[in-house]
C-alpha cells in the first residue's frame, strides 16, 4: 500500500518519532529514541517528494537546491524541514516541533538545583553534553518552569525551534537564527535591547556569544545556553578557550563571578530499553569561584569526585546510583564511564 505523506506524519507523532526522514526512491524512515527505523516497504515516488515540496512552497524546477523550510501536519503539529538534494533526487529531512514539554522530574534532571539557578535574577546556566544527550529538553523543561512559576520576559534564540512553548505567566519571544536572526551573536546583542529577564542562546560556539552571554549576565539577566562539552571541567575550559589570549584574563574573570552552574548529561539504554539520563554537574559557590579565577580546573573534578556536596556530583556517581538501581545493566553502566576500574571500585565501595 503506497503511503502519503499525511500516513507517513500520522504514524511518527503516534510513535513520537523526533525526526523523519524521506527521499525519492527510498522508504521512508523514523528516528525514535536515536535509533532509526523503517517505515513501510514502498519507497517514496518522485511525484510524491515533487508534491511534497510544493506543499513547502519550493517548485522542484527552481534553483533552489537547499531550503529550510515548514510544514504543519492535518493534525496540526509544526516541523521545521530542511529540503535537500542527493545524488540528483529529491529528499527531505522534517524534525518535529514540540509543544508537550517534559517536567524536570520526568526527565530524571536535578529538579532542585536547576529550579535554584533558574529562580534567580542573573547568572548563566550551561548544560552541555554530545549531540543526542537531551539538552534541548532539558533546558526547555526549566523553561516551562519557568513560565508555570515566574513572571518573566524569556527570550530564545535557536537553531532550530526545537520547542514551541505558549505564554502562561511568562510571555515568550522566541526566535530563529537565519529566519528571525541571522547570528547567535547578532540575535542575543538584539535581545538585550527587547527587555528580556532571561535569554536562552542555543549553543555557545564563539567568542563573541561567550562575551556577550558573561555581559548580558553581569547586567543582570539569566543566560541559558548550551556547549557540546562532555564533563564540567571541560566545559571551562572549553568557554575560556573562546578568548583571545589579550581578552583571556576578562573572561576568566567574568566566568567566575557570573556563572551559576554547570549541568552535563547524556543519554544511555535503560535496562527496559528505553532512555536513561546520566549527569554530571557543579553550583559555582565557595572555592569554585577561586578556582575558575586561577584556572585551576583540576580542583573542580577532584571536588566532584569527593561526592560531599549533593550540588556536585560526577559521571561515575550518577552511573553508580541507576546501577545500584537497576535502572540500567552492569554491561550499560560499564560502557557508559571512562574508566571501568574506577567504576567497580565504587561497585565494592572503595572510595
Amino acid at each position: 500500500m503506497t503511503q502519503n505523506i499525511d500516513s507517513i506524519l500520522d504514524v511518527a507523532e503516534q510513535r513520537e518519532a523526533s525526526d523523519v526522514f524521506l527521499q525519492e526512491d527510498e522508504v521512508p524512515r523514523l528516528k525514535i529514541n536515536e535509533q532509526i527505523s523503517v517505515l513501510g516497504e514502498e519507497p517514496m515516488s518522485f511525484e510524491q517528494m515533487a508534491d511534497f515540496w510544493q506543499a513547502c512552497g519550493v517548485n522542484t524546477q527552481s534553483d533552489d537546491m537547499d531550503r529550510d523550510t515548514g510544514f504543519i501536519s492535518r493534525t496540526h503539529t509544526r516541523y521545521r524541514v530542511s529540503l535537500h538534494r542527493t545524488m540528483g533526487r529529491l529528499g527531505a529531512v522534517l524534525r518535529r516541533i514540540k509543544t508537550r514539554v517534559p517536567s524536570l522530574k520526568a526527565l530524571g534532571a536535578p529538579e532542585w538545583l536547576l529550579t535554584r539557578w533558574g529562580a534567580r535574577e542573573h547568572g548563566l546556566i550551561l548544560v552541555t553534553g554530545p549531540t543526542g544527550s537531551g539538552k534541548s529538553t532539558t533546558i526547555a523543561s526549566l523553561l516551562q518552569w519557568m513560565n508555570e512559576n515566574l513572571v518573566r520576559h524569556i527570550v530564545t534564540i535557536e537553531d532550530p525551534v526545537e520547542y514551541q512553548f505558549t505564554s502562561n505567566r511568562s510571555y515568550f519571544t522566541q526566535r530563529q537564527v537565519g529566519r528571525d536572526t541571522s547570528t547567535f551573536a547578532f540575535g542575543l546583542r538584539s535581545a538585550l535591547r527587547q527587555a528580556p529577564d532571561v535569554i536562552f542562546v542555543g549553543e555557545i560556539r564563539d567568542y563573541e556569544t561567550a562575551l556577550t552571554a558573561l555581559q548580558a549576565s553581569e547586567t543582570g539577566h539569566l543566560v541559558v545556553s548550551t556547549m557540546h562539552s562532555e564533563k564540567v571541567a571541560d566545559t571551562m575550559e572549553r568557554y575560556l578557550n573562546l578568548f583571545p589570549a589579550g581578552d583571556e584574563k576578562h573572561g576568566v574573570n567574568l566566568l567566575a563571578n557570573q556563572l551559576s552552574g554547570v549541568l552535563c548529561q547524556k543519554l544511555i539504554e535503560s535496562a527496559d530499553g528505553g532512555l536513561h539520563l546520566l549527569v554530571e554537574h557543579v553550583e559555582n559557590a565557595g572555592a569554585m569561584r577561586d578556582w575558575i579565577a586561577r584556572r585551576e580546573l583540576h580542583n573542580i573534578d577532584q571536588y566532584i569526585a569527593r561526592g560531599s556536596d549533593p550540588a556536585a556530583v560526577s559521571f561515575l556517581q550518577s552511573t553508580l546510583k541507576a546501577l545500584q538501581a537497576k535502572v540500567i545493566t552492569e554491561a550499560t553502566a560499564m560502557a557508559s564511564v571512562s574508566n571501568e576500574s574506577e567504576l567497580r571500585r565504587a561497585m565494592r565501595g572503595i572510595a
